[in-house]
């Protein structure tokens, strides 16, 4: 087995930091005793920073059925989190923990392989076609502009001896060009061999994700993704003021919020006001923010908000000239996804019955975890993301400028508006310091 590549995904702008996400998915693998066996793509326009009705629509190479499929489970994932931590500040990389458990898919057989095609949304697409776009996708979002890095890296950790399956190796290696190690389990220093990695990927922002192996462990995948742009055109700190910030329950909390008035692509309805903020030379790349109404909420808002809804608004954006105040944030947020996968249709990949012959004898799906970091100020956005898991054996008319101040609980997401990919998605109900 090859030893792995570790890459950094850091995106260096002078001072200022753009919120990257990378997302890791590991999954150690451990045996069980008693297993049967193992968009419409709205493309958004570049912006010329001189000419702002230049809008050219770049076509993307990557199939669209797999970017709808993992928006779908992106936004079923965002959701159930949502039911079981309303009250708190939530940030996801759905991308990153649909590839990692798209690797993991192809190894999955029988009520198994069912389960997770139906949980991952990708009920009548080939196996062969989820790979071939996924390797599409990981070439496409691969640094797309001089000011925005983003890169993808996927690998695997296998225990000294373990036979897992070669043609699973193969596959990894072909279509997620993912990295293979061997690892000796029983050494001290395998826990700070894994999290070195995650460390190294997630630019520092992450430093552990592994508190410990355990006997039954045989394997860990890892999808890691690293996001980091900055601004097409940046925040003037010197109009950074502080401002009344109304939390959930209606009390203001005095934070930073940033000001910029300019050309946005920008929606409205009776319940929202929404904006796309570019990052980079050509806008490939943007962080919509969704702001519910003063006579509304985030509860309301969510409860519109799915797949089908976020495609048609996009197709709702226009250029418009307004003013948009954003606040500063920075955050650090953990989940356990086991629960949410379950209700998600994937109880069986838990059990002790789940079907992973393809990657081994014996292999259960134990534990899910998430991990994010978050940064949004004047310079642009950086976000790092690591997701551990444990398989166990066993154009419109011309309107008024528009004014936009996000001093209370919103939504966000960060797209690659050419593949449409949804990269990481969150919920801010109290932004930190």
């Amino acid at each position: 087995m090859q030893p792995f590549l570790l890459r950094r995904y850091a995106i260096r702008l002078g001072r200022r930091y753009v919120l990257a996400a990378t997302g890791i998915i590991f999954l150690g693998i451990i045996g069980c005793s008693r297993i049967d066996a193992i968009d419409s793509v709205v493309a958004q326009p570049r912006l010329n920073r001189q000419d702002p009705d230049n809008i050219q629509v770049t076509p993307s190479a990557v199939d669209n059925k797999l970017v709808a499929a993992n928006t779908r489970f992106g936004f079923k994932l965002f959701s159930e989190i949502l039911r079981q931590q309303s009250d708190r500040n939530i940030f996801l990389s759905p991308t990153s923990i649909a590839i990692l458990l798209e690797m993991l898919y192809n190894g999955a057989g029988g009520e198994t392989q069912q389960a997770m095609a139906k949980t991952l949304e990708v009920q009548g697409i080939s196996l062969q076609d989820i790979n071939a776009a996924n390797t599409a996708l990981l070439n496409t979002l691969t640094n797309p502009d001089a000011n925005v890095q983003l890169a993808i890296a996927n690998s695997l950790w296998a225990k000294q001896e373990y036979p897992i399956r070669p043609d699973f190796l193969q596959r990894t290696q072909s279509f997620y060009k993912a990295q293979v190690s061997n690892l000796d389990f029983d050494s001290p220093d395998a826990t700070n061999t894994i999290n070195q990695w995650v460390n190294q990927n997630t630019n520092g922002r992450i430093e552990q994700i592994v508190d410990e192996i355990n006997p039954e462990d045989v394997l860990f995948l890892i999808n890691a993704i690293y996001f980091k742009g900055q601004w097409t055109d940046e925040f003037d700190k010197s109009q950074t003021t502080d401002a009344p910030f109304y939390l959930t329950s209606g009390t203001p909390k005095q934070h930073p919020l940033m000001s910029q008035t300019g050309r946005y692509r920008y929606y409205e309805n009776p319940q929202f006001q929404a904006v796309s903020l570019p990052y980079g030379e050509n806008g490939r790349l943007s962080l919509y923010v969704f702001l519910p109404r003063q006579n509304s909420n985030l509860s309301n808002f969510y409860q519109q908000l799915n797949s089908a809804n976020w495609e048609q608004w996009l197709t709702q954006f226009n250029l418009r000239e307004g003013t948009v105040r954003l606040p500063r944030f920075q955050m650090e947020y953990d989940v356990t996804l086991n629960d949410t996968l379950k209700a998600l249709g994937m109880k069986v990949a838990f059990a002790d019955n789940a079907n992973f012959s393809g990657v081994g004898d014996d292999l259960a799906l134990s534990e899910v975890k998430h991990k994010t970091f978050v940064e949004v100020n004047e310079e642009g956005t950086e976000a790092a993301a690591v997701t551990s898991g444990r398989v166990m054996a066993v154009s419109a008319p011309i309107a008024e400028p528009f004014e936009m101040t996000v001093n209370r609980p919103f939504f966000c997401a960060i797209r690659d508006n050419q593949t449409g990919t949804v990269l990481f998605m969150g919920s801010i109900v109290e932004p930190q310091a």
